[in-house]
């Protein structure tokens, strides 16, 4: 988690892309979210099941903010205070108010207004990786990425699906 820390710059706008482990016993899936930082003002944006049983600053449904520290992974055990799994770090993208980064910023402080799955969840979507896939489809040049085991990356609902 240090090393991820080392990485923020006050003077820079900048979006992480980071992924840890689900709880056990899904802990086969991965649980991605965004830490943004806003030239200085560091905030952790993500999906989850129950946020308000971790603690969440500010929810939005099932979208929150600040939920836990920046870069600490999810729980191993759900239900437990400790241990957590270590985060990683699929990207990062930075720069000043002209950037991509300060785009994405503004999209995902906005989130909260104009994300369509807020108020559902599953485990296979609308959940956590829809909520980051569906801010990454609206920035396709940030070049980020969800591994495979991102279920429910590609949620669509029934209404939008092709035949």
């Amino acid at each position: 988690m240090a090393e991820l820390e080392s990485l923020l710059r006050p003077d820079r706008y900048q979006v992480f892309l980071t992924i840890s482990p689900a709880s056990v016993p899904l802990n086969f899936a991965c649980h991605p979210w965004f830490v943004v930082n806003n030239i200085g003002t560091v905030a952790r944006w993500g999906v989850g099941w129950r946020p308000a049983q971790y603690g969440a600053q500010k929810q939005w449904g099932h979208l929150a903010k600040d939920v836990l520290p920046p870069f600490q992974g999810l729980r191993i055990f759900y239900l437990s205070r400790e241990p957590s799994w270590k985060s990683s770090l699929i990207k990062v993208i930075e720069g000043d108010s002209s950037s991509l980064a300060a785009q994405m910023v503004a999209a995902i402080e906005r989130s909260p207004q104009t994300y369509p799955y807020r108020e559902t969840y599953s485990f296979f979507g609308p959940n956590s990786n829809t909520y980051v896939q569906w801010v990454l489809d609206q920035f396709p040049e940030s070049g980020m990425r969800l591994p495979w085991n991102a279920f429910g990356k590609n949620y669509r609902p029934k209404a939008l699906k092709k035949s």
